[in-house]
This record gives structure tokens, C-alpha cells and sequence, in this order.
């Protein structure tokens, strides 16, 4: 590998590491109420930051496309700093909704412009063929990261009680150096950068969504990839307590049982050549989307032992899945000065349809249905993704098919 590209792979890790460790992230809600949040208040903010992320994601993405996917990755990170402080010098309900809805703008920033930036990097350098395991990797030392970092919150809150956020802040500040060293992409400086940086945002909106059309594989394999986010979101926030606890799994076990579901996550996610030297990207995100899909719906059937197991083979599949569907999309979209805002809709399809099946999972556990839930998702994530490889199989006929021969 290239030495220039093996710097860009570590700088890209250390940012994403960095940026994505919130210390906080086990203690916030027991920092906010000590800090004299309700949990009507505490509940009610994370509803503003979800709806807030949806509505940043296309304008930063367009941002990032005519400013440059370095430069918003910097932005990102500088944003996110300053996020973290706030609830130090401002820990009232308007502080913590400031710091949430910055955090918010910064990782809507970052969510297009940093997958973006290494797909185009990679590929500029003749390193395309690394993308998949550089996105996995740098996954997969984020979740190993975590493991280290979080057990040890606890005690660091007890001596210092702003140290998680202090310690975040330091991290983001960290990822903006790594996103500082990180070289300028040719792209920034060829014919159509010009062009993209005169067309206002509506305009540019309206390439991209033509450009959307226009490619008859790109929207499938975004539906495709709605069935891996939402069943791993819905899953490790919304399902996996109620899940524990119907199999009476004592609340003071929860955390040892994430933490084992994270190790097996980093796992996959360091090791995707597991699966692609298997089967195609496609049939790859196929088969672990129904292999997550089915893990869920097996532990209507275990009990306590085997559900734990059937959990980390769950997210041993979501680490496996997450960068091969990352490369699909990628590959999908054509040279264009407008990839960071197609990856931002992309981001908004997922988190739309997981507030849509949030709402049916409320229902469900409030009628105390939690196995047809699962069950149903799993029926729903088959057929989801058996009408997605019609679609596809279709497009490849098509593209295969002889033209017509001339008279």
C-alpha cells in the first residue's frame, strides 16, 4: 500500500475513534439528573436532537460538497468540541439542549463528508480495493475503544464530575488535528468544483436527486441498507433492555452482555474479507441482513443463555455488514461533486423509516407483544429484501441484455 494512502487509512482511524468517543455516553442520563432535568426533559431533548439531525443532514451535505469534505470534516470536529463544553459551563435544561443540538450539527457534518472523503481518497490513489477494510477497521477500534473507555466512567465521574465531558471534548479536539493533517482531495481543485461552488442550494439539491434518478441502482441499494441500520439501531437502543428483562436477565448483568455484543461487533467489523471472499457485496449485505433479521426473531424461542448468544450473533453481523454495504453505496454513486449529499439522504432514509418502526414498537410493547414483534420484523426484513434483489436482479438483466441488432 501506498505510503500516502496508509497515512490517510491511520489519520482516518484516529478521527473516527476520536470523534465518535463520547464518555459520557453511559452517564449522561444520571448527569442530567443531577444537574435537575425531569425525565420529560432529558426524553423530550433526545426527541428535539433526532428530528434535528434529519433536518441538518441534507444542507450538510450539500455544505460539504461545496466546501469540501475535509473542510466539513473540521468543521465536525470543532463543532463537536464545542458541543462537549457546553454542558460543563451550562448544565440547565437549555444547556443540554444546546449541547444536543450541536452535536447534532456536527455529526451530520461528518456522517456523509467522512465516508465520502476516504471512498474518493482511496480511489484517486489506485487503493480502491482497500476501502472496505479501511471503513471496517476504522469501525471496528471505535467499538474496541469503547469497550476500554466506558467501564471506567463510572469511577472517573466519582472523582472529577465533568471529566466524561472534559474527556470527550479532549477527544474531538484530537479528531479535528487528524482531520487537520488529512491532504486536499484532487477533486477539490478539477472543473467541476468550480461549478458546484456557483450553483446554489436548491440547485445543487436538485442535481442530486436527478442524479439519483437517473442511477437505477442507487435507490434499491439504499432501501437494501435500511434493513441493516434499523434493525441494529432498534435493537441496541430500543429493544435490548426489554429483551433482557423478558428473558429475566438481571439488570446488573445488561452491561456485561453489551459489552459482549460490542466485542463480536468489532470483530466483524475488522474482518469483512470474511464475507467477500464468499459472495458478491450484494448477496453479502443480503445474507447478513437476514442472518440479523433471524438472530432477533430466534430468541422468541431461547431462553436466557441462548438469547445473550443469539444477540452477539446478531451483532457479529452487523459488523460484518456495515462497511461491504457502505462500499456498495459508494460504488453505486458516479463521479460527482455531490456524493456527500446523496450519502446524507441515504442517512435520512435510515433514520426515517427507524422513527416509523420505533412508533410500531412502542405499540407492540405496550399491548406486551414483544415476540411477534420480533417475529414480524424478521417476516418484514425477508420480504423488504427479496423485493430488493427482484429490483436488482432486473437492472442487471437489462444491463446485460444485447442491444437490438440494426436492419
Amino acid at each position: 500500500m501506498p505510503r500516502n494512502v496508509l497515512r490517510v487509512i491511520r489519520l482516518n482511524n484516529g478521527f473516527q475513534l476520536l470523534f465518535n468517543l463520547l464518555w459520557w455516553m453511559p452517564v449522561f442520563y444520571e448527569y442530567q439528573k443531577q444537574a435537575g432535568l425531569s425525565d420529560s426533559q432529558i426524553f423530550g431533548i433526545q426527541s428535539i436532537y433526532y428530528v434535528a439531525f434529519c433536518l441538518l443532514e441534507i444542507p450538510t451535505g450539500l455544505l460539504a460538497d461545496r466546501i469540501g469534505q475535509r473542510r466539513c470534516l473540521q468543521l465536525g470536529a470543532a463543532v463537536m468540541t464545542a458541543a462537549n463544553l457546553v454542558p460543563v459551563a451550562w448544565p440547565s435544561f437549555s444547556g443540554f439542549l444546546l449541547h444536543f443540538l450541536a452535536i447534532a450539527a456536527a455529526r451530520s457534518l461528518v456522517s456523509g463528508a467522512s465516508s465520502a472523503y476516504l471512498y474518493e481518497y482511496l480511489h484517486a490513489n489506485g487503493a480502491g480495493e482497500h476501502y472496505v477494510q479501511a471503513e471496517g477497521t476504522a469501525r471496528s477500534l471505535g467499538l474496541w475503544a469503547k469497550i476500554a473507555c466506558w467501564p471506567l466512567v463510572g469511577v472517573l465521574m466519582h472523582l472529577q464530575h465533568q471529566a466524561p465531558y472534559l474527556l470527550t471534548a479532549a477527544c474531538t479536539l484530537g479528531s479535528l488535528a487528524c482531520a487537520g493533517a488529512l491532504p486536499a482531495l484532487a477533486a477539490d481543485h478539477d472543473a467541476q468544483r468550480p461549478h458546484a461552488e456557483r450553483a446554489g442550494l436548491l440547485s445543487s439539491a436538485r442535481q442530486a436527486l436527478t442524479l439519483l434518478k437517473s442511477s437505477k441502482s442507487l435507490g434499491p441499494l439504499m432501501v437494501q441498507g435500511v434493513a441493516i441500520f434499523t434493525l441494529a439501531r432498534i435493537c441496541q437502543v430500543n429493544l435490548f433492555q426489554p429483551l433482557l428483562l423478558d428473558k429475566a436477565i438481571p439488570v446488573a448483568d445488561h452491561g456485561a452482555v453489551l459489552s459482549a455484543m460490542t466485542v463480536a461487533e468489532a470483530v466483524g467489523s475488522a474482518r469483512p474479507g470474511w464475507v467477500r471472499g464468499k459472495l458478491s457485496d450484494t448477496a453479502a449485505v443480503t445474507v447478513l441482513s437476514l442472518v440479523m433479521a433471524l438472530s432477533l426473531a430466534a430468541t422468541t424461542m431461547a431462553g436466557a443463555m441462548a438469547t445473550i448468544g443469539w444477540l452477539c450473533v446478531f451483532a457479529a453481523a452487523t459488523g460484518l455488514a456495515y462497511p461491504v454495504q457502505r462500499n456498495l453505496i459508494n460504488a453505486a454513486i458516479p463521479k460527482t461533486p455531490y456524493r456527500a449529499t446523496l450519502l446524507s439522504l441515504e442517512s435520512i432514509i435510515d433514520r426515517g423509516v427507524c422513527a416509523l418502526v420505533a412508533l410500531a414498537v412502542g405499540a407492540y410493547l405496550a399491548a406486551d407483544r414483544l415476540d411477534a414483534l420480533l417475529v414480524h420484523a424478521a417476516v418484514g426484513t425477508c420480504l423488504l429484501l427479496l423485493v430488493v434483489s427482484v429490483v436488482l436482479w432486473f437492472i442487471r438483466r437489462d444491463r446485460v441484455r444485447p442491444a437490438p441488432e440494426k436492419a
